[in-house]
C-alpha cells in the first residue's frame, strides 16, 4: 500500500509532499519583520548573553523547589517536585549543551559553555544536599505512603535515589567529602583524556620512506599523524600510522590509570564491589558476570565464522603482493573492503540518485504512518527560532492524538559544524501540574551533503541507515509518554536505548520498505530489487570478525572497569587482545588510549551488541513477515517506546517478544543474523 504522498510523487518526479519540498529544496523563507523568538523559541535566547537570564530563572526555580521538597509531607508530590526541579534544569542545560557544539556563532558556543558549567556544578551541589535527599529517604521509607504509588512514581523515586548514593550522600561527612573530591577530579581526568586520545602523534620526517610521507600531515621536519589511515591501500602507510598513532604516550597512561583507580574508588566508597557492578545497576545485564558470559559465548559461537573470514582476509593479503602475509590488526578494515569490492563492488554512487533527501522523509512518513499512524508535518520556523537557516523543523502528529512532539532536522554539513550523527534531548516529555503534557523537543545532526542548484541532497546507502538509526532515536523521544520528564524518551539503560534506532537499520535494509520510496530523482525509476540483495549480502562480508574485533573492546571496557589488576593497561590489552579478538598485539602500541569511549560509555561499551540482539529478535519475530504490521506497531510503542526508562529494559522486551530473553537468545540472535545472510548470499 503506497502512502499518499508517495503516489503524489510517482505521478510526478518533481512533485513533493510538503515535507519532502522541505528537504530538497535549498532554502526557507523567513519573515524578517518578525519579532526573534530566541533559539527554539526560548524568548531569552534571542542573542548570546540570554543564557545568563535563562540560568538565571532556572536556578531561581531550582530553590523554589528544593524548598518545596524539603518541606512537604511524602508522597506522590515529593517525586513530582523532584521531576519539576531536574526539568527546569535540563531544560537549560540540555539546550547549552547542544549550542556549545552546534552553532554557527562563537559568542552563543561560549555563553552555552559556560551555562553547563554553572549548571553542572548546581547539580553537584544538589546530589550533595542531605536535606534534599532525606525528603527522599522519608518517602521510600514510609512503607503506607510508598503503597500508595503507582510503579512508575516508585521506579523514578528509586532512580532519583541512586543519583544521590552515587554521590556518597549517605556516607559520613569525611567520607562524602572525599566522593565529592573524587568525582570533581573524575571531571578533570575526563577533559584531559578525551583531548589526549584525539591529538595526534609527531614524527621525525627521516624516520619514514621518503615515497609515503606526502600520505601525511608534515609540518616542517616533522610528520604529524592523526588517524589510523586504515583505508589507505598502501600497507606501508597503515603500518607507519598504526604504529605511530598508538605509540604510547606516558602522561596519557598514567591520566588513564588514574581515571580508573578514581571510578573504582568511588564505586567502593559508595557500597559497590567495583565501577562496572556500579555502571551496570538497572541495565538489561544488570551485572558485569553476565556481561562477560554473554561476550564469551558470542566469542564461541562465532568462532568458525571469524576463523573463514580471517583467512579470507589473508588469501586477500597474498593478492596484494605483501612482504608480510601475516595479517596484522592494521590490515583488517582495508582487506575486508578489499573483498567486499572484489565479491560485489559496491558503488555507493549507483545508489545516490534513487535517494534523495525528501524521498527517504517521505519514505520515512510512509513507514511510520503505517506502523504507528503518526506522520510528519513541515513546520515553518519563526524569526531566531533556528541557529542555521538550513535547519528544518517537523512537528510529529498523531492521527487521533494530535501532536506529540517537534523534531528539529540539523541535517546539512556546514563549516565548524561537528561530523557526527546523533540525537540531543532539547525538551523531555512530561505531565505538567496543570494536566497539560510539556510536548518533547529534539534535535537530529547527521553530515548530509546539502542540496545545490535543481540537484537535491543525495544519500549513500550509509547515510540513509545512519538516517534511519537516528530518527529510530527521535521516535522513541515522540512516542514516550511518561509522567515524568526525568525517564522520557531515550532517558533509560544504555543498552536499550540503541534498540530501536538499530531496529530502523532492519527497516532501512528491507526492500518492501525500500521500494515505497527509493526513485531515482531524475527519472522516477524505482531501485532495482537487485541492487539492495547485493548491498545486504555486501554488509556481511568479513561481519563476524568485525563483531568479534567489538567483543574484544566491549571486554576490554569490561575488565578495566572490574576489580583492580594491578598490572598496567597495555599489559591488559595484550591478553584481551589475544583471547578475545584474533589478530596478534603490536610491540609499542597503547590503543586503549585511543579508545575515548571509556569516558562516556564507561564498562557499557557492550550495549550496542546487546542491543542489536535485542533489535534483532524484535525484527525476527515481529516485522520480518510484515514490515508494515499496525498490530505489531501499536505492540512496540505500547511495551518499549511508550515507557522510556520508567519501566525495567527487561520487562519492556519480555512484553514485546511475549517471553523472556535469556543470554543465549541474545547470542543466537546474533549469530542467526550472520549466518541467515550469508545463506542468501550463496
Amino acid at each position: 500500500v503506497l502512502c499518499r504522498s508517495h503516489a503524489l510523487y510517482r505521478r510526478s518526479v518533481n512533485t513533493w509532499s510538503a515535507v519532502g519540498a522541505a528537504f530538497n529544496v535549498q532554502h526557507q523563507r523567513f519573515e524578517h519583520l518578525q519579532k526573534n523568538v530566541g533559539l527554539f523559541g526560548v524568548p531569552e535566547l534571542s542573542g548570546p548573553a540570554g543564557f545568563q537570564m535563562a540560568q538565571h530563572q532556572a536556578l531561581r526555580e531550582a530553590e523554589f523547589l528544593v524548598h518545596k521538597a524539603c518541606t512537604h509531607p511524602p508522597g506522590a508530590v515529593t517525586v513530582e517536585t523532584f521531576d519539576q526541579l531536574s526539568d527546569s534544569l535540563c531544560r537549560v542545560a540540555d539546550l547549552a549543551d547542544f549550542i556549545k557544539v552546534a552553532h554557527p556563532d562563537a559568542a552563543f558556543r561560549e555563553a552555552a559553555e559556560r551555562t553547563c558549567v554553572e549548571i553542572g556544578t548546581v547539580v553537584e551541589i544538589l546530589n550533595t544536599n542531605v536535606d534534599l535527599c532525606q525528603s527522599l529517604k522519608n518517602l521510600l521509607g514510609n512503607e503506607a505512603v510508598l503503597a500508595t504509588l503507582d510503579s512508575d512514581t516508585r521506579r523514578v523515586a528509586e532512580l532519583f535515589m541512586f543519583d544521590f548514593e552515587i554521590s556518597g550522600i549517605h556516607l559520613d561527612y569525611s567520607k562524602r567529602s572525599k566522593a565529592v573530591a573524587l568525582n570533581v577530579k573524575l571531571l578533570d581526568l575526563y577533559h584531559v583524556f578525551l583531548s589526549g586520545s584525539q591529538l595526534p602523534n609527531a614524527i621525525d620526517k627521516q624516520v619514514l620512506p621518503e615515497h609515503i610521507r606526502h600520505c601525511f600531515s608534515i609540518d616542517g621536519n616533522r610528520v604529524q599523524i592523526g588517524g589510523l589511515h586504515a583505508d589507505s591501500p598502501n600497507e606501508l602507510v597503515r603500518e607507519a600510522a598504526y604504529k605511530i598513532f598508538l605509540y604510547p604516550n606516558t602522561s596519557l597512561l598514567l591520566c588513564l590509570d588514574e581515571l580508573l583507580a578514581c571510578r573504582h574508588e568511588l564505586a567502593t566508597l559508595v557500597g559497590y564491589e567495583s565501577f562496572a557492578h556500579r555502571a551496570l545497576k538497572g541495565t538489561m545485564a544488570k551485572t558485569p558476570e553476565t556481561v562477560m558470559k554473554f561476550l564469551k559465548l558470542l566469542t564461541e559461537k562465532l568462532s568458525d565464522r571469524t576463523s573463514k573470514d580471517f583467512k579470507m582476509m589473508k588469501e586477500m593479503k597474498k593478492k596484494t603482493h605483501t612482504t608480510n602475509p601475516e595479517v596484522m590488526p592494521w590490515d583488517h578494515a582495508y582487506l575486508s573492503s578489499a573483498i567486499r569490492t572484489e565479491m560485489f563492488n559496491i558503488d555507493p554512487s549507483i545508489y545516490s540518485p534513487y535517494f534523495s533527501l525528501g524521498a527517504c522523509m517521505e519514505g520515512l512518513n510512509c513507514l511510520f504512518t503505517q506502523l504507528l499512524g503518526v506522520y510528519f508535518q513541515a513546520e515553518q520556523p519563526k524569526m531566531g527560532e533556528l541557529w542555521s537557516e538550513d535547519v528544518r523543523k517537523l512537528a510529529v502528529v498523531h492521527e487521533t492524538e494530535g501532536v506529540l512532539g517537534y523534531i528539529y532536522c540539523d541535517f546539512f554539513r556546514r563549516p565548524d559544524k561537528p561530523h557526527q550523527d546523533c540525537h540531543f534531548t532539547i525538551r523531555g516529555g512530561r505531565l505538567r501540574d496543570d494536566g497539560v503534557y510539556q510536548l518533547p523537543v529534539v534535535v537530529l545532526m547527521l553530515s548530509l551533503p546539502p542540496p545545490s542548484g535543481r540537484t537535491p541532497s543525495l544519500l549513500t546507502p550509509s547515510m540513509v541507515e545512519n538516517l534511519f538509526h537516528e530518527m529510530g532515536h527521535a521516535m522513541h523521544s515522540m512516542l514516550g509518554r511518561t509522567h515524568y520528564q526525568h525517564v522520557t524518551g531515550t532517558r533509560c539503560s544504555t543498552d536499550f536505548a540503541e534498540v530501536p534506532s538499530i531496529l530502523m537499520e532492519y527497516f532501512a535494509s528491507d526492500y518492501r520498505v525500500l521500494r515505497q520510496f527509493a526513485r531515482h530523482y531524475q527519472t522516477g525509476e524505482p531501485l532495482p530489487e537487485n541492487l539492495v540483495s547485493r548491498l545486504c549480502e555486501s554488509k556481511r562480508v568479513c561481519s563476524a570478525a568485525d563483531t568479534q574485533l567489538q567483543i574484544f573492546y566491549a571486554a576490554l571496557d569490561q575488565v578495566y572497569h572490574g576489580k583492580p589488576q594491578y598490572r598496567s593497561t597495555t599489559d591488559i590489552l595484550r591478553e584481551m587482545q589475544e583471547k578475545f579478538y584474533g589478530l596478534p598485539y603490536v610491540n609499542d602500541t597503547a590503543w586503549q588510549l585511543r579508545f575515548s569511549h571509556l569516558v562516556g560509555y564507561g564498562a557499557k561499551y557492550y550495549s550496542y551488541l546487546m542491543s542489536r540482539a535485542v533489535a534483532s529478535m524484535v525484527w525476527r519475530q515481529c516485522f520480518l513477515q510484515d514490515p508494515f504490521s499496525r498490530v505489531m506497531g501499536e505492540r512496540y510503542r505500547r511495551e518499549m517506546l511508550a515507557h522510556g526508562g520508567s519501566k525495567e529494559p527487561v520487562l519492556m522486551v519480555q512484553g514485546m517478544l511475549q517471553k523472556t530473553p535469556t543470554i543465549e537468545d541474545f547470542v543466537d540472535a546474533l549469530v542467526l543474523d550472520l549466518n541467515a545472510n550469508v545463506k542468501s548470499s550463496v
